[in-house]
């Protein structure tokens, strides 16, 4: 029985109901006044030299990276909702250097790269950093750095060979991580003091917008992508009331159907979901410490993860991922009762002295997921469509990376970019249904055992490893 296993059976239910009762189903990000107008739909044709569809953070990324190479570019840009509604404008605003969703699976995936892919992951970064700062954005951006936490003995030794001091990563004893971060359930942690940032996600999506409408991209949101058509020396994106006639075209949508039908079997969508307290005493956020304000997440599988917000509010979320039967994206996910009952009850095991805090948002939402959890990248119609997705929950950052990549490829020139394995190879597609569904639910349920084994993997996910479908969280 893992610590969270504990908290469920010990939970206060009435409590956490309390606590809930008056969380508004929505993310708390864009739950903002201040949250910008949409622009209007497309009408009619446009010609450009880049056409991208997606508005969250991969299209807006491409769009302004495009306009700093090129400020003479034509780039025009379709959202079919509003920029940001989903992935985008609700995840957690960990904003990580990884491009491999961890070092460790970065290696067991491209260890000919690995070391070099870390290198580039920092160098993204520090490019976000750069970009946030020159063009004075307003997206509470924080590089705080983040801590992996043993909440069961044997992750202790796991975290412990992860330390690289020369590297800004260093192993914390159980009495030196209560001392910056105070729960009863700390065991041990592994500090990255570099590798993180926090950002308010929904104002990081707002101030991309604001820069790329000053650096000259036209915005087109409420306007649904429906395919591609070649014409001539052009693609068209074609789209209900117009269509952006474009001599080459971006595709970032991520958890949504590609445009592509050839990588429709390598990314699935799977629901992750969160909870936001209300704003913390000073008093309460003494009891727990945490003046460094990194950025937080438990070992296991199943992990939790957490933040504070710039006005000292705790974003809690995790440990459920739940992908639903046929691939299916629907607003009605989006809330799910029994897994906000969950992490709240983990939530008041973890931090006892904030018994009596109250929820006020609630929300859940899809995020692209792929065979060996980071990005991956397509081309077609010679050269002139580029598609990424499969970031897995680090998009944040990666989204920027996979934007210098795509720009790179749309050029037809080889760079170091176009030459990595990272882009060149592609995951191992998932099956279709109903295999799929029931792959993923044979695999959840192989994880969680693992966690209730001190992480020893049984012979499904023995089998997932060697064929280069695995994780270790």
């Amino acid at each position: 029985m893992t610590t969270f296993d504990i908290a469920r059976r010990e939970a206060d239910w009435a409590a956490i109901g309390t606590a809930l009762a008056d969380a508004a189903p929505l993310p708390f990000w864009l739950d903002d006044p201040a949250r910008p107008v949409p622009s209007r739909p497309l009408g009619g044709t446009v010609t450009a030299d880049l056409a991208i569809v997606g508005g969250g953070y991969t299209g807006l990324w491409t769009a302004v990276q495009a306009k700093e190479r090129r400020p003479d570019a034509t780039v025009v840009l379709l959202e079919g909702g509003s920029l940001g509604w989903a992935a985008s404008g609700r995840n957690g605003g960990f904003c990580e250097a990884s491009l491999t969703h961890g070092a460790s699976n970065g290696e067991a995936h491209l260890p000919g790269e690995n070391a070099r892919l870390i290198e580039l992951g920092m160098e993204n970064l520090d490019g976000i950093e750069a970009t946030v700062k020159r063009y004075g954005m307003d997206c509470d951006f924080e590089r705080t750095g983040n801590i992996h936490i043993a909440t069961e003995e044997y992750q202790v030794a796991e975290l412990a060979e992860g330390a690289s001091p020369e590297h800004g990563v260093r192993f914390l004893d159980r009495e030196s991580l209560r001392a910056i971060v105070d729960s009863p359930t700390y065991l041990a942690g592994l500090e990255d003091t570099r590798g993180t940032a926090m950002v308010h996600p929904a104002k990081l999506v707002w101030e991309l917008a604001r820069v790329a409408r000053e650096l000259g991209v036209e915005i087109y949101e409420g306007t649904v992508a429906r395919r591609l058509e070649r014409d001539g020396e052009r693609v068209d994106v074609v789209t209900d009331a117009g269509r952006v006639r474009a001599s080459r075209v971006a595709l970032a949508t991520n958890a949504f159907p590609s445009l592509l039908k050839r990588v429709s079997l390598h990314t699935v969508p799977v629901y992750d979901y969160a909870l936001m307290t209300e704003p913390l005493s000073a008093e309460q956020l003494a009891s727990i410490g945490w003046e460094g304000r990194q950025g937080l997440a438990d070992g296991g599988n199943q992990f939790h993860y957490y933040r504070l917000t710039a006005d000292n509010r705790i974003l809690w979320g995790g440990y459920d991922a739940v992908y639903y039967y046929g691939r299916r994206i629907s607003s009605r996910y989006d809330q799910r009762q029994e897994t906000f009952e969950r992490l709240a009850a983990h939530f008041f095991h973890t931090f006892p002295t904030l018994r009596g805090l109250r929820f006020t948002h609630r929300w859940g939402g899809a995020i692209d997921t792929c065979s060996r959890f980071f990005s991956f990248f397509e081309t077609a119609y010679e050269g002139r469509v580029a598609h990424a997705a499969g970031f897995t929950g680090l998009g944040v950052g990666a989204s920027r990376f996979a934007g210098a990549v795509m720009l790179d490829l749309l050029s037809g020139e080889r760079t170091e970019l176009t030459e990595l394995e990272l882009v060149r190879k592609k995951p191992i597609p998932f099956p279709p249904e109903p295999a799929a569904w029931l792959g993923v639910k044979l695999t959840t349920r192989a994880l969680h055992r693992a966690d209730r084994n001190e992480g020893r993997r049984g012979p499904l996910l023995k089998v997932l490893d060697s064929i280069g479908m695995g994780f270790d969280s």
